[in-house]
C-alpha cells in the first residue's frame, strides 16, 4: 500500500511538472519568444528584397532609428563628397561576425559586388547600379564612388552585409550558407530543423547591446489557422495574422493586438505585354472605377486599411491631386459602352465578339490577397466585366493577365518606384514601359533637392494615374498578435512590404 501511495505521488508530481512545461522550458532556456510563421526555404538577404527574419541575423551599414531617421549602424560614421559622388564609411570598432571574426571593409565590398553580379539576379541590384568603384582604404574604412548621384543611397546602405571570409569564391546561387547564415545581428543561428523550427540565440556581442531575450524561436506553421491556434494554446507568443484569423484576439485578455500601418498596398498588376491588354488598354479606367475600395477593406480586411489611389500615398512625396478613380459603377459602364462594348444576355460585356474580362491571379499561399481578389472579382462581375480568380502554386509572370500584387516601401520613394515602374526595372513584373515615367524617376533619383523631387514624383504619379499599370485597391494594415508577456514592440511605426520594420528594436524587447 505504501509503495502504491509513493508511486501515485511520483506520477502526480510528474503530471504537475508536465502541466507547467511551457514555463519550465522558458526557465531552462532563459527568456524566449516563439514566433509562429510560414516556412522558409532559406534566409537569403543577398537576393530577397525583404527577408523578414534576416533582420534578426544581419545588419547594414545604416539603419532607421526611433524617429525613422537614417543613422549609422555597422558604420560608425559616413562622409559624402558631392563633387565626386563619393561616400566614405568608417566601420565600428569591435563588431564581430557570429563566428568571432571581425567585421572588415572587405565584407562591404564583397556584398555590394555580389549584388551587382548579374548571375546572382538580386532584387537589390537596381539600388546599387550607380556604384562605380569600391575601395578598401583599410580594414575599417571603405570608399564607394558612384557614377552619378543617387538620392536614396544611404537608405540602400541598410542592405545587410555578408561575411566575405565565408562566402568569397563560393557559387552564391547554390551555397548552403543561407540555410546556416552567419551575421552580425542581434541573434545568431543555433539550429534549423527543416519544416519545424529555426532556433536563434542572442548575440552577447551585439553592438547595440545584447538582446534581453535569450532565444527567438521561429516555429513553422502551415497557415494562418495553425498560427492562430498556436497563439491560443500558448505554444506561440507572436504571429502576423490575416484580419479574419486575428479578429478573435482583439481585446482578449492575455494578448496584445497591433494593427500597424504600412506602406504596403494591394493592387491589380496589369501585364501590359499580354495581347488582351494590348487590344483593350482603353478599358482599364472602367476597371478602376468598378472597384469599391471601402467594401474591399470592410469585407476582406475587416476595416484594417485605407483606400489606395497612388503608389506613394503614404510617402511625404505623395500627390493627392491625381485621379483617385473613386467607386463609380455607372461611370465604369459608361466607359465600356463608349468604347463599343455591349452587354449580353449573360450580363457580361463583349466588344468585337470578344468577352470583356480577365483572370486575376494570386499565388495560393497569399491567403489575405486571395480574400481581396475574390471581393474585387465579384465587383467586376457586378458591372459586367467577367473576372475570375486563379490561385496557382507558381505564377507564370509572362502568361498571366493580371496579378493581385503587394507592393510598397516605407523608406525613400525611389525604393519601390524606380525598380517597379522603369521600363527595364528589376521589379517591373507587369512589363510596363512609359518614356516619361522613366525620365521622371531617373531625374528624381539624381537630385537631392527636396522640392524638385516632390515635383518629379508628382508628375510620375499623374502619368501612372493616366496609364494605370496598376489598379490600386487599398493600403493594408498588418496585424501582429502577441502574448501579453511580450513588451517593447513599437505600435506606431510605419512598416514596409512584408512587415519590414517590425523587428527594428528587437534587441530591446522583453518577456515577463
Amino acid at each position: 500500500m505504501k509503495k502504491l501511495l509513493l508511486l501515485c505521488l511520483v506520477f502526480t508530481l510528474l503530471a504537475l511538472a508536465g502541466g507547467c512545461g511551457g514555463e519550465r522550458a522558458d526557465e531552462a532556456h532563459g527568456a524566449q519568444i516563439v514566433y509562429a510563421t510560414k516556412d522558409y526555404e532559406e534566409i537569403n538577404v543577398l537576393v530577397d528584397e525583404y527577408a523578414e527574419i534576416g533582420l534578426l541575423l544581419f545588419d547594414g551599414l545604416m539603419r532607421r532609428d526611433e524617429n525613422d531617421a537614417i543613422v549609422p549602424a555597422l558604420a560608425a560614421s559616413v562622409e559624402y563628397d558631392p563633387e565626386t559622388y563619393t561616400y566614405v564609411f568608417r566601420l565600428r570598432e569591435g563588431v564581430h561576425w557570429h563566428d568571432g571574426k571581425p567585421l572588415r571593409a572587405a565584407d562591404v565590398k564583397f556584398t555590394i559586388e555580389a549584388i551587382k553580379n548579374p548571375l546572382v539576379d538580386s532584387l537589390h541590384a537596381p539600388n546599387f547600379e550607380e556604384v562605380r568603384e569600391i575601395t578598401e582604404v583599410d580594414d575599417r574604412t571603405v570608399r564607394i564612388r558612384l557614377s552619378a548621384p543617387n538620392a536614396a543611397f544611404l537608405d540602400y546602405m541598410m542592405q545587410p552585409i555578408l561575411p566575405a571570409h565565408l562566402l568569397a569564391g563560393q557559387d552564391l546561387t547554390t551555397t548552403g550558407f543561407f540555410r546556416s547564415p552567419v551575421g552580425t545581428g542581434p541573434f545568431r543561428m543555433e539550429r534549423w530543423e527543416a519544416g519545424k523550427e529555426i532556433v536563434l540565440v542572442k548575440n552577447e556581442d551585439y553592438y547595440r547591446g545584447a538582446p534581453k531575450i535569450d532565444r527567438f524561436v521561429v516555429k513553422i506553421m502551415a497557415d494562418d489557422a495553425a498560427e492562430a491556434k498556436a497563439l491560443a494554446d500558448g505554444t506561440a507568443d507572436l504571429a502576423r495574422l490575416s484580419p479574419r484569423a486575428a479578429a478573435p484576439f482583439e481585446g482578449k485578455d492575455g494578448y496584445r493586438f497591433y494593427a500597424m500601418k504600412t506602406a504596403n498596398f494591394g493592387a491589380i498588376l496589369i501585364n501590359c505585354a499580354h495581347p488582351y491588354w494590348q487590344r483593350n488598354r482603353d478599358l482599364l479606367p472602367a476597371i478602376a472605377y468598378a472597384v469599391d475600395r471601402a467594401a474591399v477593406i470592410n469585407e476582406a480586411q475587416l476595416g484594417h486599411g485605407i483606400p489606395a489611389y497612388s503608389p506613394l500615398q503614404r510617402s511625404p512625396f505623395n500627390n493627392p491631386n491625381v485621379e483617385h478613380y473613386d467607386y463609380d459603377p455607372a461611370r465604369a459602364q459608361e466607359i465600356l459602352e463608349a468604347a463599343g462594348c455591349r452587354k449580353g444576355a449573360d450580363g457580361y460585356y463583349t466588344r468585337g465578339g470578344e468577352e470583356v474580362g480577365f483572370v486575376l491571379t494570386v499565388k495560393n499561399d497569399k491567403r489575405n490577397r486571395i480574400d481581396i481578389a475574390n471581393v474585387v472579382a465579384a465587383q467586376m462581375r457586378a458591372v459586367g466585366i467577367h473576372c475570375t480568380v486563379e490561385t496557382p502554386a507558381k505564377v507564370d509572370w509572362d502568361g498571366q493577365m493580371a496579378y493581385l500584387s503587394g507592393v510598397g516601401n516605407e523608406i525613400d520613394p525611389d525604393a519601390h518606384t524606380y525598380k517597379v515602374f522603369s521600363t527595364n526595372g528589376r521589379g517591373n513584373d507587369g512589363h510596363y514601359s512609359n518614356p516619361r515615367v522613366d525620365e521622371y524617376l531617373l531625374a528624381a533619383r539624381r537630385t537631392t533637392d527636396t522640392a524638385e523631387r516632390m515635383r518629379l514624383y508628382g508628375l510620375f504619379q499623374e502619368e501612372v494615374a493616366r496609364d494605370l499599370p496598376y489598379i490600386y485597391i487599398c493600403y493594408l494594415d498588418f496585424i501582429y498578435v502577441t502574448n501579453a508577456r511580450v513588451h517593447g514592440i513599437t505600435p506606431n511605426r510605419m512598416l514596409g512590404y512584408n512587415g519590414v520594420g517590425f523587428f527594428w528594436n528587437v534587441n530591446e524587447w522583453t518577456v515577463e
